[in-house]
């Protein structure tokens, strides 16, 4: 897009430069030509080449220092109509002096078409057009034929360049509206990357504060809960000092509920920044996470990629990896189920990630209703509906109780490069 908008503004520029210079370049011609033509005695030459450079002041006075570089935009309908009315005196009493000037005159023909809104052109042209069929033969013997003749030269010149000067307004007016629909739509693009920016800066810092929620409930939930057993159980052992099997049995308890404590506090500190994903793919780091899971408890989880597997935007891969961790975190916690399965689908317009298990099911209105009550499925739905809603993705959710649970992530398809 660059390189046609440079490509257009070129030529342009180049066009500007070629219109302005066309009088001057006519009128250099005209003058040569006249010359080349029959030199004339010495003081009709020098009549002749004085008024052809004060033909050359006169345009550059009223016309090119006036306009400045861009020679073809309008500087007010009065200057414009002096510029026109000077110029065709000047091209009169040249053709006056040599018919060869007619090329000269012709620059009026030209713009007219370009420099006049189109009623003014049609005048200036058949102005234009009465100088040129006039000043070199005179007015037309009086006889039909030759008047008619002489209207209808110049009624045909008016109409002809005339319609040329509507087909070329209406080319113009659409070129400018092109030129206004590019720009309109290189701003639009410009504020949708900034509004792209901004969003994904709200993105993180909302993230943050879900960690920190996140992380709230798993303290309350796994870590405190894990300490209070620890405690209970190192209570129960000083009680049984008597029974040695009984404070052993204890004993043992408490180291169990302690390298589970750890084992959640490592898993909660490494949630915070999903690094699986700074050195591999979505499908490869989901993977690693199932594999891991699968290692530590039972049941193991079948993890399947379907479609071409594309790199996404940083924020909505990192999107579907929480998801995955939470829905892995709550089925550990509340499912009881024999039987888990994670689908990563990459589709035309989505990538969706179904989480499937046939544990003993919830319901999940009342779970989304009493987000937050410790110890429920709550907190982690809202978390995951909260963080897909940030990246205009979806969450549903089938379940019932008894029944196992579904549930099904969807992020629209943006390419990493485009949110780079």
């Amino acid at each position: 897009m660059s390189a046609s908008k440079d490509d257009g503004g070129r030529w342009e520029r180049h066009s500007d430069i070629l219109f302005g210079g066309l009088p001057y370049l006519l009128l250099f011609l005209s003058t040569a030509l006249s010359l080349v033509h029959g030199p004339p005695p010495a003081r009709r030459l020098f009549t002749t080449l004085g008024l052809a450079a004060v033909a050359a002041v006169w345009i550059l006075g009223t016309y090119t220092l006036p306009t400045g570089r861009r020679s073809r935009q309008p500087y007010g309908m009065a200057r414009t109509a002096v510029y026109f009315a000077g110029l065709l005196a000047l091209s009169a009493a040249l053709m006056a002096r040599d018919q060869v000037f007619m090329l000269f005159a012709a620059t009026g023909f030209l713009q007219a078409l370009v420099l006049l809104p189109t009623v003014w052109a049609l005048v200036s042209v058949a102005a234009t057009s009465f100088v040129v069929n006039t000043v070199p033969d005179g007015f037309p013997r009086p006889t039909t034929g030759a008047v008619v003749g002489y209207l209808a030269a110049i009624v045909f010149q008016t109409v002809v360049i005339g319609w040329i000067n509507l087909l070329s307004s209406r080319l113009n007016e659409q070129h400018q509206r092109r030129k206004r629909t590019v720009a309109e739509l290189r701003s639009a693009l410009a504020e949708n990357a900034g509004l792209h920016a901004q969003l994904i800066t709200q993105a993180r810092e909302a993230g943050v504060l879900d960690e920190r929620q996140r992380m709230a409930g798993e303290i309350h939930d796994t870590l405190a809960q894990g300490l209070a057993g620890i405690i209970r159980q190192l209570e129960a052992a000083e009680h049984a000092e008597g029974d040695r099997r009984v404070w052993r049995r204890h004993l043992v308890a408490a180291k169990d509920l302690a390298r589970d404590s750890l084992a959640e506090a490592r898993r909660s500190v490494q949630a915070l920044r999903p690094e699986q994903l700074e050195s591999r793919t979505l499908p490869d780091a989901l993977e690693s996470l199932v594999e891991g899971w699968s290692q530590e408890r039972e049941p193991k989880v079948a993890f399947a990629t379907t479609g071409t597997a594309i790199p996404l935007h940083a924020e909505l891969e990192a999107t579907l990896y929480r998801v995955a961790q939470e829905a892995l975190a709550n089925i550990a916690k509340h499912a009881g189920a024999s039987k888990v399965g994670i689908t990563l689908s990459y589709m035309e317009d989505v990538v969706v990630l179904d989480v499937l298990d046939d544990g003993v099911g919830f319901d999940p209105a009342a779970a989304e209703a009493e987000a937050g009550n410790s110890g429920g499925h709550g907190l982690g739905l809202v978390a995951m509906r909260r963080r897909l809603g940030r990246v205009a993705g979806t969450l549903d959710i089938e379940s019932a109780r008894g029944e196992g649970t579904a549930i099904s992530a969807a992020v629209p398809v943006i390419p990493q490069e485009a949110g780079a």
